[in-house]
């Protein structure tokens, strides 16, 4: 088997969200035998797993209709999907996007020609389903390519762009936990059960789960190629992950945070990249928990101690991380200005912040 494509499920059945992302799928350009489709539904209540288990009866030499009866998010359910994958490459696609017809052929193709161990491309952001594309985000840089030494390194760090935008040699997503795909414990296109025996890979239960993981993927891979071209389509809608803001979503980014931390010094590798895990950790555990709590819109509980707490863990893990190249680079000079006083007295911050709001609020008649 070629490659395992793993696509974690929940609540994708309307407006054709799912089907469209799995056409895409089926009709990849790669023959049966070098193509499996695993896809996970993560406890859905709406008719995702029924359309599935379609997929599986109508193509049933690529097409794997996974159920479980425990709602783990997308890392339990990518975790699943891992446990019985075949392929000598893994690739993963978000079950409300979809990819050109040759998408995964082409990514062969360049690794076989280059002798990479991983494959990018760029993507498009659309807002309604069509092949042609809308704005074009270069999810990585030619600069980055090559056998990698330990400058492309630091540049697939701090600029790592999206995991499902690629493909992987197994080895770079299982690591040491690669024992063999797991045999499927029933026949036929459904099977229900808690997976007890699954990898694990992606810490389950919460948001960002590609953060706590990549930096590691990204030390792993020994020649990186890319395609400057936008094969895979983002579909921007309400209810994505991304343009959704609550408490969840919030103590789900710390949390990943510090898998992140907790990943780099288990896998030995936060001294020598001390400047880029330092960095990370800022934008996500703290710079972007941060500013997406503070407006008033957000309305969580407790804003005033929520926030609080998030300065004095950033500021105990990393004490001078305002001085960090890479923040001191890529900040915004505003926010710079904003954690520098929250850092001096979150009391002034806090109520600067909520004032400065309010005053622009009214300008703008809100």
């Amino acid at each position: 088997m070629k490659v395992s494509v793993i696509v974690p499920v929940y609540n994708m059945a309307a407006d054709d969200k799912l089907k469209h992302c799995l056409d895409s799928l089926v009709g990849q350009t790669l023959p049966d035998g070098e193509i499996e489709i695993i896809a996970v539904d993560d406890c859905s209540t709406d008719d995702s797993y029924d359309i599935m288990c379609g997929y599986a009866r109508e193509y049933p030499e690529r097409f794997i209709a996974l159920s479980n009866t425990s709602n783990l998010h997308q890392g339990g359910a990518k975790n699943i999907g891992l446990t019985y994958a075949r392929g000598e490459w893994i690739g993963f696609i978000d079950a409300d996007d979809w990819i050109v017809p040759d998408y995964y052929e082409r990514m062969l193709r360049l690794a076989k020609e280059t002798g990479a161990d991983m494959v990018g491309c760029d993507y498009s952001l659309v807002d309604e389903y069509t092949f042609t594309p809308g704005q074009i985000v270069h999810n990585n840089t030619l600069e980055q390519t090559g056998v990698m030494n330990e400058d492309r390194y630091r540049k697939l760090l701090v600029d790592t762009g999206s995991l499902v935008v690629k493909i992987y040699r197994r080895y770079i997503v299982l690591g040491d936990n690669d024992r063999g795909p797991q045999e499927l414990p029933a026949t036929g296109v459904t099977i229900v059960s808690d997976f007890p025996g699954r990898l694990d890979v992606f810490p389950e239960d919460i948001f960002y789960e590609d953060n706590a993981v990549s930096n590691t993927w990204m030390l792993r891979c020994r020649h990186f190629e890319y395609i400057p071209e936008p094969l895979y389509f983002y579909y921007q809608h309400d209810t994505s992950t991304v343009h959704t803001i609550s408490r969840k979503n919030l103590e789900d980014r710390i949390e990943a945070g510090r898998l992140l931390l907790d990943e780099a010094r288990d896998e030995g590798y936060i001294d020598t990249y001390h400047p880029e895990i330092e960095f990370l950790y800022t934008v996500l555990f703290y710079v972007n928990t941060l500013f997406s709590a503070m407006p008033k819109r957000m309305h969580i509980e407790d804003c005033y101690s929520f926030t609080r707490k998030l300065a004095r863990e950033m500021k105990s893990e990393f004490p001078d991380f305002r001085k960090n190249s890479y923040y001191l680079d890529r900040i915004h000079p505003e926010e710079r200005k904003l954690i520098g006083m929250q850092m001096h007295s979150h009391l002034l911050f806090y109520v600067y912040y909520r004032l400065l709001w309010w005053y622009r609020d009214l300008r703008s008649g809100k």
